[in-house]
Order: C-alpha cells, then sequence, then structure tokens
C-alpha cells in the first residue's frame, strides 16, 4: 500500500504543484490549506508524513508541528520561503527532520522524502544495546529507562542508537550531519548542538545515568 503523504500550504499553485510530483512517484497524497484541518483528520487517516509550509492563516506550521509532535514522530518536512539560519534551526527544534526553502526543486523534494523513508524503514541488524541504565531496541526503535519508553522523536532516536552503536568513539558535528541525516544538506553543526540538549533534557527527566558526552572542540559520544 502507497505511502499516505499530507501536504499543507495555503498557496494552492504550490501545493497543487508538490502534489502533482508526489502523486507521480506512487505515493497517495491528502492536501490542506490550513492546519486546524490536519489536525482534524490525522488520527482519522493516520499520514506516513507531513510536507507543511510555516506561514499559513491561523496556526502556523511550527505550531503544527508542536501538536504533532506532542503524539506522533510521524516524519516532517517544513516547505517554507523563510530561509533564514534561525528559521531552520527552530524548525529542527520542534521536531521537523528536514526543512527546505522556497523555492525549490521537487526533484530534491523527493529525493528528501526517500532517504527519510529509508532511514525510518531500513532494517536494523543490531539485537538489544545496553549502555548503563538505558536499554535501545533498534528493531522496535525505542529507548527504555526502567521499562519505559523514553519520548524520541525519531531523529533523536537515529542519533542516540548511531552514538550507542560506536560506543566510546567520538564523532565532529560534521560526521553526525552526514551520518545520522544521511545526505549533503543544508543543516548547519548548530542543529547537532540543539537535538543533543533537546536529547539531554529528555534523559534529565527520566532521571538516566546514561548520556551524551561533549568532547570540547570535537564533537559528541556515548560512554559506556
Amino acid at each position: 500500500m502507497a505511502e499516505l503523504i499530507y501536504i499543507i500550504d495555503d498557496d494552492k499553485n504550490i501545493r497543487d504543484l508538490i502534489v502533482k510530483y508526489i502523486e507521480k512517484e506512487g505515493y497517495s497524497v491528502k492536501a490542506f490549506d490550513n492546519a486546524e484541518d490536519v489536525l482534524k483528520n490525522f488520527n482519522i487517516d493516520k499520514p506516513d508524513m507531513l510536507i507543511l509550509d510555516i506561514m499559513m492563516p491561523g496556526m502556523d506550521g511550527y505550531e503544527l508541528c508542536k501538536e504533532i509532535r506532542k503524539t506522533s514522530d510521524v516524519p516532517i518536512i517544513i516547505v517554507s520561503a523563510r530561509d533564514e539560519d534561525l528559521d531552520k534551526v527552530l524548525g529542527l527544534e520542534l521536531g521537523s527532520d528536514d526543512y527546505i526553502a522556497k523555492p525549490f526543486s521537487p526533484r530534491e523534494l523527493i529525493a528528501r522524502m526517500k532517504s527519510i523513508f529509508r532511514r525510518v524503514k531500513a532494517p536494523q541488524r543490531n539485537n538489544e544495546i545496553r549502555i548503563k541504565d538505558i536499554i535501545i531496541v533498534p528493531d522496535e526503535r525505542k529507548a527504555l529507562y526502567n521499562g519505559q519508553e523514553i519520548d524520541f522523536t525519531s531523529m533523536e532516536f537515529e542519533l542516540v542508537l548511531f552514538l550507542s552503536q560506536n560506543v566510546n568513539k567520538a564523532f565532529t558535528r560534521e560526521q553526525l550531519l552526514e551520518r545520522v541525516w544521511r545526505y549533503d544538506s543544508f543543516v548547519e553543526t548548530r542543529a547537532v548542538d540543539d537535538m543533543v540538549k533537546r536529547i539531554r533534557k529528555k534523559l534529565m527527566g527520566y532521571g538516566c545515568k546514561f548520556n551524551i558526552t561533549t568532547i570540547w572542540g570535537y564533537g559528541y559520544k556515548v560512554e559506556s
């Protein structure tokens, strides 16, 4: 069955263009011109990915992303005319998986969609990973503390998993962007720092001893 993609943009021309190209790739599509209708439909017909604009009447794309992340780790790509680094980082902080500036190439959008789907659906070969007081279950895409699942987004889990699969090995921010995001992208190295901060905050909330260690002037690692 084809993956269902939600397209959210108040500009009909852009919305129709995205729909056209995505349908040509064999995906199912539902298009919306406002965030409120997305939330009404989300639990009725759950999407496999959202592609959303920031600037919309009523609830904007940032708020929609924030609301979706309260209950779901569905992949989210933000497509926006706002191309400032601050906007990109904010989108990633709120849990989006990618951010593409308008105007954009439909081929680039499709390539990034496929990259995210490959990452999310890729079968994991490793069994449980136990480090300090958490258990990482790659096959189920879960991190557990005392049997309780830690509330990571998809990208946060990817970073924790990658570092845990390479325990005690340090990686630069650039290496993490390349290996976790898995393609060359616009993403600034600051996005890695912001994601690590979010992960640490969640780990502290659970009282975990497991943590991501900063290697000053270099990058990050997970220690056994």
